[in-house]
């Protein structure tokens, strides 16, 4: 994919868009062709770290955790805190709750656990927690470089065949639009088991206006 086509694209789609009195976000839609998405391994679910603020940064985040004054620190900055007693007694959906979440992180001594527990469920999936030490400025520093990544996928139900993201706002430069969806783009293609041969298309659209095909 070329810079120059991206920009193109995003000149014609201010050209067919109306006004709307809100500010629309830019999403990208990129569909596959000769990939079953009935097969695990068919599916994608990467993160990309995006070269510009799309203004949609917000990522759930949890913590396995041991140490009650650790958490006394840290409980804001988590959507879920899992205490290390916890983790033999948690129920399926709560542990699909756990893959629904973007960021996962565990104190150093609870990963025994989690991988004795979990790490069937969240190794093939590449989503074992990263281990931190009890330390709050540690933990503020991985959470805001996490936040600041995209996650792409098509898990949805039995898999989807294609990914829509949000890439940005009418607000934002083209230039910066275009790095963002170039950056998405190049991480799904790397991602695909045949690469570029399982692109169909790929469309940018706002979210109340035509889509406007790039390639």
């Amino acid at each position: 994919m070329e810079r120059e086509e991206v920009l193109e694209a995003l000149k014609r789609l201010e050209e067919k868009s109306k006004k709307r009195n809100f500010v629309q976000t830019i999403e990208l839609i990129i569909n596959f062709c000769n990939l079953d998405v009935r097969k695990p391994e068919n599916l994608i679910d990467v993160k990309v770290n995006m070269p510009h603020p799309t203004g949609r940064e917000q990522a759930k985040a949890l913590l396995f955790a041991k140490t009650v004054p650790f958490v006394e620190k840290v409980k804001d900055m988590f959507d879920k805190v899992i205490m290390e007693n916890e983790i033999p007694k948690l129920s399926k959906k709560e542990i699909q709750e756990i893959l629904d979440c973007d960021v996962l992180l565990a104190e150093g001594p609870v990963m025994i656990a989690v991988g004795k527990y979990l790490g069937q469920t969240l190794a093939p999936r590449g989503r074992m927690p990263k281990p931190v030490n009890p330390d709050k400025d540690e933990v503020e520093r991985i959470i805001s470089g996490m936040k600041s990544s995209l996650r792409v996928t098509n898990k949805r139900g039995k898999g989807l065949p294609f990914v829509q993201v949000v890439v940005g706002s009418e607000k934002m430069p083209p230039e910066h639009i275009a790095d963002n969806i170039i950056e998405v783009y190049n991480e799904v293609v790397h991602a695909l088991p045949r690469q570029k041969h399982n692109i169909k298309s790929v469309y940018v659209k706002k979210t109340m206006s035509p889509a406007v095909r790039i390639i």
